[in-house]
Formats: C-alpha cells, sequence, structure tokens
C-alpha cells in the first residue's frame, strides 16, 4: 500500500541568502602559503569564545565557501515522501527493502529515488547510513523491483546507452556497497543515483540546478553543492520515518560523491557522523596542495562541479581565505571519518590527514575529543577518536574494507545498534 509524508521543508541548515557586504574579489585577498586559521575571523581577530565560533566565525566561513568555492544554495524546500514498494523479506527475511519517491514542491523539479533496507531484528529505530551512489539504485541490488534509473546516466557507466541505464546493469555494483554486511551490523542504508538530482555533466538539462534555481551569477551553485542539498532534501525525509535513527544518521560518499557528503555534513547540524572516502581536491584535501589534483585541473576537467569565482584561483590557490581544515571544522564538534587508499596519490592521503589535524584546534577549543594522532596512521589501522582516519592497501574505489571501517568507526562513536 502506497503512503504519503509530507515533511517541512528544515530552517536554517544553510546560510541560504548572499553575504551582506561585497566579498572582495580574488585580486584584494592576500597570498598564503598555508591554510587559514579556522580560528581566526577574516579581519584577523582571534576566537576566543564558543559563542563568537557559532555566532560570528562560522557563519563567515559558511559564506566564504558558498561564494569562493562551492556556490550559494537554494533555501530548503518542502518533500514529499512516497512509499511506492515495500518488502519485508529482502536478504532472505534479514532485512526490509522500501523504495520512496522523494517530490519537492516546485514546479518541474526533479525526484529523488531512495532505495532503503533497513535491518528487521532490530531493537528500535535503526541508525542509517545516507549517501548518493554513481550509476542508479538498480545497479546495487538484483531485485528486478528496483527500477532502473532514469536519469541522464554517463556515457561510460556500465550497460548503459545514449546515456540511459540498460538492465545489463542491475546488480554491477553489488560489491561497491555490501548492503547486506551493513544490515548484518544493525544500520540501514539509504542512498539515491547522483543524477536524480543533477546530472553530473556541463549543461545538465532537468536538474535541480535548472528547476529549483537556475546559475546566473559566478557564485551560484555548481553541482557539488546540488548534490549537498540533494542530500539533505533526503535527510529531510529520514526524520520522517519511523524505522530511522534520526540522532544517527551518517553521510557517506566516494571520490566526487564525498565532495558532497562532506559539505552536507559540514552544513547541517542533523548529520551526526560525515565520511567523505577518498574526496581528494575539493572535497578533504588542500587546495593548496602539491599532490595529485590540482584547483585548476578539477576545474578544467570538471568545470560544472564548481562556481565560476573558484575558477579565479586556478593558478593562486593561496589566495583562498579557506582551506579544506575550515570545511572539516564546520562539523564540530559532530564525528568525521577520512578514508584513503595507499595508491590513490590523486586524492593526497597525506594532505587530507593535514587537514584533519589542524581542524583538530576547533575541536579541542569547543571541549570536544579531536583527532588521537599525531601522524599517518599504518595500513589497515583504524584511527577511531572523533576525527578518524585510514589508509588501506589499494587504488581508487569503494570497497567492502571500507565499510568495515565505516562500521567499526561507527560502532565506537554511538555504540553498537541493539538488536532484539
Amino acid at each position: 500500500m502506497k503512503r504519503v509524508l509530507f515533511v517541512a521543508a528544515a530552517a536554517g541548515l544553510l546560510a541560504t541568502g548572499r553575504a551582506d557586504s561585497v566579498l572582495p574579489d580574488v585580486s584584494q585577498l592576500p597570498s598564503n602559503p598555508d591554510p587559514p586559521d579556522p580560528l581566526t575571523m577574516s579581519n584577523g581577530q582571534r576566537v576566543t569564545s564558543r559563542e563568537q565560533w557559532f555566532q560570528q566565525r562560522r557563519p563567515e566561513l559558511k559564506e566564504l565557501f558558498q561564494h569562493y568555492m562551492y556556490g550559494w544554495f537554494p533555501p530548503p524546500i518542502q518533500v514529499q515522501g512516497l512509499v511506492t514498494y515495500t518488502d519485508a523479506r529482502f536478504f532472505e527475511a534479514q532485512a526490509t527493502l522500501k523504495l520512496v519517491t522523494l517530490k519537492l514542491g516546485a514546479a518541474g523539479a526533479p525526484e529523488t529515488h531512495l532505495l532503503m533496507v533497513i535491518p528487521n531484528h532490530r531493537a528500535g529505530p535503526a541508525p542509517v547510513f545516507l549517501g548518493m551512489n554513481f550509476n542508479g539504485n538498480h545497479t546495487l541490488v538484483a531485485d528486478t523491483h528496483v527500477p532502473l534509473a532514469t536519469s541522464w546516466v554517463p556515457g561510460g557507466a556500465p550497460d548503459a546507452a545514449d546515456h540511459h541505464a540498460l538492465e545489463a546493469s542491475r546488480g554491477t555494483q553489488i560489491h561497491v556497497w555490501e548492503l547486506q554486511q551493513t544490515i548484518q551490523r544493525g544500520y540501514a542504508v539509504a542512498t539515491f543515483y547522483c543524477g536524480d538530482v543533477e546530472p553530473d555533466t556541463t549543461n545538465a538539462v532537468g536538474g535541480a540546478r535548472e528547476t529549483i534555481r537556475q546559475a546566473g551569477a559566478s557564485d551560484d551553485w555548481g553541482t557539488i553543492a546540488a548534490w549537498a542539498w540533494g542530500l539533505q532534501r533526503a535527510v529531510d525525509y529520514l526524520l520522517t520515518d519511523s524505522d530511522i535513527d534520526g540522532k544517527h544518521i551518517a553521510l557517506a560518499g566516494h571520490s566526487r560523491l564525498g565532495k558532497a557528503a562532506m559539505l552536507a555534513g559540514a552544513f547541517d547540524d542533523r548529520v551526526a557522523l560525515t565520511i567523505p572516502l577518498q574526496a581528494g581536491c575539493g572535497g578533504t584535501a588542500p587546495s593548496r596542495g602539491t599532490v595529485g589534483e590540482s584547483v585548476e585541473r578539477i576545474n578544467t576537467v570538471f568545470p560544472h562541479w564548481f562556481c565560476g569565482e573558484f575558477k579565479k584561483f586556478n593558478t593562486q590557490p593561496d589566495r583562498l581565505p579557506f582551506d579544506q581544515n575550515s570545511l572539516i571544522a564546520l562539523c564540530a564538534p559532530r564525528a568525521v571519518l577520512l578514508g584513503a587508499a595507499v595508491e590513490d596519490t590523486w586524492a593526497n592521503p597525506a594532505g587530507a590527514f593535514d587537514m584533519l589535524k589542524s581542524a583538530d584546534k576547533v575541536y579541542r577549543f569547543l571541549g570536544a575529543d579531536g583527532l588521537a594522532a599525531q601522524s599517518m596512521p599504518e595500513t589497515n589501522k583504524l584511527v577511531d577518536s572523533n576525527l578518524g582516519f585510514f589508509i588501506r592497501p589499494g587504488k581508487h574505489s569503494m570497497t567492502k574494507q571500507d565499510w568495515q571501517f565505516f562500521l567499526d568507526f561507527a560502532d565506537k562513536q554511538w555504540g553498537k545498534p541493539r538488536t532484539e
């Protein structure tokens, strides 16, 4: 039986209006070879109290990140959740499969198709991992009740033709998400195809940036911000679902979707844990880094990901009034786990760890636990402090081993989920 839920638009989650004053052009910003201190205001004043961090510096950083890098988000919008299918005997009755269509309260807005897998043997609402997938929900399961993605898919996607998903792609990425492993550990999973919110291409048609708010100014939102905004609309729905523990929502994402997860988690206090895996430049690695992808490279190859202002820093990232240490710091005191792979030097694992170390000072300043390590851990060792890190063998990918680290970290931060 279909069930409709109306979700009130969440207020105050994102800084959605542009700064009251005109922010300076890149040419007027000072050069700084080191990542700016998260606890120093743009005017040079030191943050000296908790109130000053939350009332002045944190809002300032949100403005800076939106204007100079990701672009300005639109306000939250009403979300209508329609449950279209349930199967309480999924994974041999270990879980319930639930398909939910999220409709946004704007004419012509794209629909998001949420695939949820919820453990059956639990003592209460389940903690949940929320994230986007790269090629459609149908690639994560073999069940034919999960429809093929109807949104635009990349030309290089497996078993796709003319940017449309084919039946042959069903189940081709089961081992990327390892849903059954997560269920067996007591956690729910909610995921949707990133292209439902915004196609990953220049001059995208039918996505949020065309139908919710068209980009016109050089600091309007790019694709990464659109995906982050879409994740937050999914959070809106999850908070109404009685099967889900709304106080224990983790955002997880890999690569470009890790960038979006990091941004969404930094700007949304409802997210208890943020896990950007191998998010690299524009996510968790420093823009000032000299290893792996650079600001100029990422803006050239993926010009739609960030706002137009960010391109002005292509050859002068030292003028950015922030670095990714400050994006991580926006999560404080909430938990963050960064993951890396030994052979994935393009994502700059050492640089990401340095950003984590730099964000630690904000956590300590707020009286919270931070990073319990001064140097990168050995391979396959999880640093499970409030700011966490691991690096595994292998390349740029999301694997069963990564999910084991995710689950172990969540167990440490939240306690193991209670079962019946």
